[in-house]
């Protein structure tokens, strides 16, 4: 019995789909169908409040509710690999709209900032949660590109618990 052919996945250059993170990268996010996806991945109910919301003289690039736990997030992104400015702007965004939950999405996360988001889980959840993601793009032959979100950094449901039962 002959086998059916099987497509190869092939990754796509962000860049090539988003040009510009704040005009493109951000729009796309915020849209209804792409903050759904998001929302699966993460196993919460995302709901846009804004997008390039001020923050002081500042803009933060998408604020949603969780509509499960009817918190405050902070989304912001980024099409190149982590780097301290986004790690300042996340933390600031999210004090300033007094958010309890950080999503930083980014095409590679380095080291440094993924342990940076995991010490914080560490220390301030359940109270303040921190989401690392990193996004890809991928096709199969000429398919249209589809993303996938991949989470590097989460809070750590068990020590949330232990926190919680001490309290």
């Amino acid at each position: 019995m002959a086998s059916k052919p099987l497509g190869r996945l092939e990754p796509v250059n962000l860049r090539n789909y988003w040009q510009d993170e704040a005009r493109d990268f951000t729009n796309w996010l915020a849209g209804d169908e792409n903050l759904s996806l998001l929302s699966d991945a993460l196993s919460m109910d995302l709901e846009l409040e804004g997008v390039e919301v001020p923050v002081g003289p500042y803009k933060a690039d998408i604020v949603a509710r969780d509509v499960s736990s009817d918190t405050r997030v902070v989304i912001e992104n980024q099409l190149e690999k982590t780097n301290h400015d986004h790690l300042g702007k996340v933390l600031t965004y999210a004090s300033g709209l007094d958010a309890t939950i950080m999503i930083w999405i980014a095409k590679e996360f380095s080291e440094e900032h993924r342990r940076a988001f995991d010490f914080i889980n560490e220390q301030a959840s359940p109270n303040l949660q921190c989401y690392g993601i990193e996004i890809e793009l991928w096709k199969i032959g000429e398919s249209s590109p589809a993303p996938q979100f991949k989470i590097v950094s989460r809070p750590n449901e068990y020590t949330s618990e232990i926190k919680t039962d001490l309290s």
